[in-house]
């Protein structure tokens, strides 16, 4: 176990008071004991923070002073940083590791590996997994079991794909990705051409590639489809949750999160450092510029060419009875506005009149 003096080291916070506890883990404010590290990111819960019995707090210079001013035991110890939330992330993966997954080099006995694939011999290949021919699977990467590598796909290097991922043909994905269980890259994108006077709708065939650079995480039953003609493309360390629909052609700027539920509608082009909440819709075609965020259950339906804006389009929640009201007031606004016109014309006769 380390000590806190050690973790404030390794990862150059500002150590106040002793550091010589051992840690053990970490855990929230509350629940915290005397062997284990606690983080406060909102100054919400500096209440709880003054009554945690964590062994020592990740806090920010602002809540350090907070906290020392107000807490009866002035010799508590504290990891002082910028980014609280942050550090207890990266402390986190260290306790992390050493109960995750033990994954061995090798290939189980029920895998079906093609000829013409290739499989680096660091690599975990687990059971009942399928590598298709041409595919490569680099140096460390593990495939935990009922895994579908289809034709010419290329995974890189550390890749965790969880169980029940299909990974369709021609496929990119960089390093150090981690793909969940029952995620789709590369289905085709929705892509039909209208012939109503043969009654039909005309399969455009979807030739594009799906894209992703490192360091990338996608959660459970996303959907990534392939480009039309180009290539769908998700850059370097976006994050992405559960239940995500990426349409085809669309292309995620690096380091973007969106979270669960979104449906991203084709060629739309997501900016760098962008942050789009959950359930939110974005139409087809669209341009979101860098550092762009959207609230949760948000339509956007234009563009956004200004960086670093803020959206929301969601109304209020109110008391049924409430919303029952507005909403009525909501359909008759075409005739409220006449009504105003109408006496905006009839005031500016009454001062023409006057004159």
């Amino acid at each position: 176990m380390p000590s806190i003096a050690e973790l404030a080291e390794r990862y150059s916070a500002r150590l106040a008071g002793k550091g010589d506890q051992l840690v053990s883990s970490l855990a929230p404010l509350t629940q915290a004991n005397q062997s284990q590290l606690a983080f406060l990111a909102n100054p919400l819960y500096r209440n709880d923070a003054l009554n945690s019995q964590a062994a020592g707090l990740i806090v920010s210079e602002a809540d350090h002073e907070f906290l020392q001013e107000h807490s009866a035991d002035k010799n508590r110890t504290y990891l002082i940083t910028k980014n609280p939330y942050a550090l207890f992330a990266r402390i986190a993966q260290e306790f992390a590791k050493l109960t995750a997954p033990t994954y061995l080099p090798g290939i189980h006995p029920s895998a079906v590996i093609e000829a013409g694939a290739t499989v680096a011999p660091s690599a975990h290949i687990g059971p009942l997994c399928h590598v298709a021919k041409g595919a490569k699977v680099g140096e460390r990467s593990v495939l935990v079991s009922q895994v579908h590598v289809g034709p010419n796909v290329t995974i890189g290097t550390d890749a965790l794909i969880y169980s029940n991922v299909s990974i369709y043909q021609d496929c990119q994905l960089g390093d150090r990705n981690i793909i969940h269980s029952g995620t789709v890259i590369g289905s085709d994108g929705f892509g039909f051409a209208p012939d109503l006077a043969a009654g039909e709708w005309v399969k455009v065939p979807q030739t594009g590639r799906v894209v992703i650079g490192h360091d990338v995480e996608i959660g459970s039953n996303t959907s990534v489809d392939r480009g039309a003609l180009a290539d769908t493309r998700i850059d370097d360390g976006c994050k992405i949750d559960n239940l995500v629909q990426i349409a085809h052609n669309v292309h995620v700027g690096a380091l973007s999160v969106i979270a669960g539920n979104t449906a991203v509608a084709g060629s739309v082009t997501i900016g760098k450092m962008c942050m789009i909440g959950g359930s939110s819709s974005i139409a087809g075609h669209l341009n979101i510029a860098d550092r762009s965020t959207i609230s949760g259950g948000t339509t956007i339906i234009r563009s956004i060419d200004e960086p670093g804006q803020h959206f929301t389009s969601i109304f209020p929640m109110l008391p049924h009875a409430d919303w029952e009201k507005n909403a009525a007031i909501l359909r008759g606004l075409d005739k409220m506005r006449q009504k105003i016109k109408d006496l905006e014309k009839q005031i500016q006769n009454i001062t023409a009149d006057k004159k």
